[in-house]
């Protein structure tokens, strides 16, 4: 079980106090927290995934660049009643990458989209749970480059789950 409140806790630490923070140094200091829905259960799903076909895609970079991809796995399951299908990324590192966007973005969520790290359960499941949404550092600061959600991962409904967009002093 999560303890999302100990997580979230632990990332608003990290962005206040940390030279690692993604936030310019002179907000860190008056930082106050991000800002979160109400966790929500009914936001969180267990699926088996299909193979993907490991085709790489390239996606392109909040700051004009690219980055490759391989489509890992699909995973396809129901969000208020409808069907929705999200590709899972190999990104190199341990686990899927999954970026996303979805009918809050730029309503409320960071207008780019938001990540999910989501790691294989050891019954062949993963657990997509968009409680753990959170936005890239490029929504806090320029200076970084972010993969944006391909076409594929935009969803038709809302997530309100997860981070909200992130208030710019």
């Amino acid at each position: 079980m999560t303890d999302y409140g100990a997580e979230r806790s632990q990332k608003d630490e990290f962005f206040k106090l940390s030279h690692q923070s993604p936030l310019p140094h002179d907000l860190q200091h008056d930082f106050g927290g991000l800002a979160y829905f109400p966790v929500d259960e009914s936001m969180v799903f267990t699926v088996t995934p299909h193979p993907g076909d490991d085709a790489e895609l390239t996606v392109d970079t909040s700051d004009g660049q690219q980055r490759v991809y391989k489509r890992a796995a699909i995973a396809s399951f129901e969000v208020a009643g409808e069907g929705v299908s999200l590709a899972l990324y190999d990104s190199g590192h341990p686990g899927y990458f999954l970026p996303f966007r979805d009918k809050t973005s730029g309503k409320g969520t960071y207008g780019a989209g938001r990540y999910l790290d989501v790691e294989p359960n050891s019954d062949g499941t993963v657990t997509i749970d968009f409680n753990l949404a959170y936005n890239p550092f490029c929504a806090y600061n320029d200076a970084y480059s972010c993969p944006l959600p391909p076409v594929e991962n935009w969803l038709q409904v809302p997530i309100e789950a997860g981070e909200k967009d992130f208030a710019k002093p």
